[in-house]
């Protein structure tokens, strides 16, 4: 595992953000057209990844290849019943690592540096949406199901 280090993504990783994205949603079994989300996230990450509404963090193997990411946007948060003693929540996005490199705790790796991040930063609380895959290691790492009654309306 220490042969792969983890660091913050850059305009450089693009790309690769852009493949995980699409593969995780590949995996997950989730119809999309693939062109027009790709051109769009790519448009997105290049938008948002600059001025640092989007931060996300890179897992690399000793290659060099980035084969694993994960990142957050930052949303505000007004006071409420919750304990969260914060202005801000961070929310995970884009937790992916290439098959051939799963089960070296790359994941985990990754959401220690999210976590560090948002503790340094003044960031309350973090929120996901987990994989049926995936729910095991957030729930090692504190995370709990919220009895949300999040609705959407999408036009």
């Amino acid at each position: 595992m220490t042969e792969y280090r983890v660091r913050e993504a850059t305009l450089d990783d693009v790309d690769v953000l852009v493949h995980h994205r699409l593969a995780m949603f590949s995996e997950m079994g989730v119809p999309f057209d693939v062109p027009v989300i790709r051109q769009l996230f790519r448009d997105w990450l290049l938008k948002h990844l600059p001025p640092g509404d989007y931060r996300a963090w890179v897992s690399v193997a000793p290659s060099g290849e980035v084969v694993a990411g994960a990142g957050i946007t930052l949303i505000m948060w007004p006071p409420g019943p919750s304990a969260i003693e914060s202005e801000r929540i961070a929310f995970v996005y884009n937790v992916y690592t290439e098959p051939a490199h799963r089960t070296h705790g790359l994941a985990r790796r990754l959401m220690d540096a999210v976590h560090a991040w948002c503790a340094a930063n003044g960031v309350g609380a973090v929120a996901l949406n987990a994989a049926p895959a995936a729910r095991h290691l957030y729930e090692t790492q504190g995370y709990r199901e919220a009895p949300s009654p999040m609705m959407w309306k999408i036009p």
